[in-house]
């Protein structure tokens, strides 16, 4: 048996991996930073951004953007890019973390809009309903990034193609 399988079961599905991973995490003090850490780290990309997983349930994800200098534009304001990040981690996590075992997810579209010049820490939430059985299908997921003052930032609809590994 190898050092990654101790623990967990041969079967374990991506979504139930990232359950236990965040459900041990997110009660040790500083542990949704943590959690947020070890996501970026297995996605360098998304990690980039540096953002912090706030909540996580099957079909439901919050992330939060803190106000930093590394993701602003030439405008003070936060880059397009790093929204759009934000905006398919929210999605991706909402939906991953309930799909069953030998499911697999990619995403293969991604439309933002942007509709307010992004400032202050930042909150994307997903709610979403997550697809079941063992069929290939696209799946499109909504999100929004709202400011510290509650107003939507940016829109985005997630397409990923969901199906058997």
């Amino acid at each position: 048996m190898s050092k990654s399988s101790v623990g967990r079961a041969p079967s374990e599905a991506t979504g139930a991996k990232l359950l236990r991973i965040w459900g041990r995490c997110k009660k040790l003090p500083m542990g949704k930073w943590l959690f947020s850490r070890i996501l970026g780290t297995t996605i360098p990309y998304t990690g980039s951004i540096k953002a912090r997983i706030e909540h996580l349930e099957p079909g439901h994800a919050v992330v939060v953007l803190p106000d930093r200098r590394r993701v602003r534009n030439h405008l003070n304001s936060v880059h397009a890019i790093a929204l759009a990040n934000m905006a398919e981690l929210s999605t991706g996590l909402a939906m991953i973390s309930g799909l069953p075992s030998g499911m697999n997810a990619i995403l293969v579209g991604l439309n933002v809009t942007y509709e307010k010049k992004a400032r202050g820490e930042l909150r994307a939430e997903c709610l979403c309903s997550v697809p079941q059985g063992n069929t290939r299908q696209e799946v499109a997921i909504d999100t929004s990034v709202k400011d510290h003052t509650g107003d939507v930032v940016t829109r985005a609809t997630a397409t990923w193609l969901v199906g058997p590994k």
